[in-house]
């Protein structure tokens, strides 16, 4: 019989395999904002159709609502459909089918691109932006016969770069 109390206690050996590296930190990708486009220029069905009737032709799978976005991504398209189809003062529609801030967001809603709630939210933003200068409404500061084209798209990018801090 072998006497262990005079060995010395044994250790464990060190392991053969490399030591793991800390796993590195991953950092989620950055959301990719959808490019944002102005809708073409509905059909005479599209506007003829009463909105509950496409809705009701969308649930039986007929028609092909849009999806409606969210208020900086309504500001957002509202500005490009300024930039298709022409922007305007004093007239929701003018007869060269150019357009006023209203009258494309009233394009955009009624095309379903956009929520009555979200048009809403959209023109709170652009009223707070716009609060900062002025205390008319935004229809009636588009109509100021000194309104200039780059002045409604600042107000139109500030209130979307405002409602995306916000996360809307």
């Amino acid at each position: 019989m072998t006497d262990t109390s005079t060995q010395a206690p044994r250790t464990a050996s060190p392991s053969a395999a490399p030591a793991r590296a800390p796993r590195p930190t991953v950092r989620p990708a950055p959301a990719v904002q959808p490019v944002i486009t102005a809708p073409d220029w509905p059909s005479r069905w599209h506007l003829l159709i009463p909105t509950s009737l496409r809705n009701q032709a969308a649930a039986l799978g007929l028609w092909q609502n849009p999806t409606p976005l969210k208020p900086s991504d309504h500001l957002t398209q509202t500005l490009a459909v300024l930039d298709r189809y022409g922007w305007c003062r004093s007239l929701d529609f003018s007869p060269t089918g150019r357009m006023c801030i209203r009258g494309a967001q009233t394009l955009l809603e009624r095309t379903g691109h956009v929520t009555p709630a979200s048009r809403a939210r959209a023109v709170d933003y652009m009223q707070h932006t716009l609060s900062k200068v002025t205390d008319l409404p935004f229809h009636a500061w588009n109509d100021l016969p000194e309104r200039t084209f780059p002045q409604v798209t600042h107000l139109i990018t500030a209130s979307a770069t405002h409602a995306r801090t916000h996360g809307e």
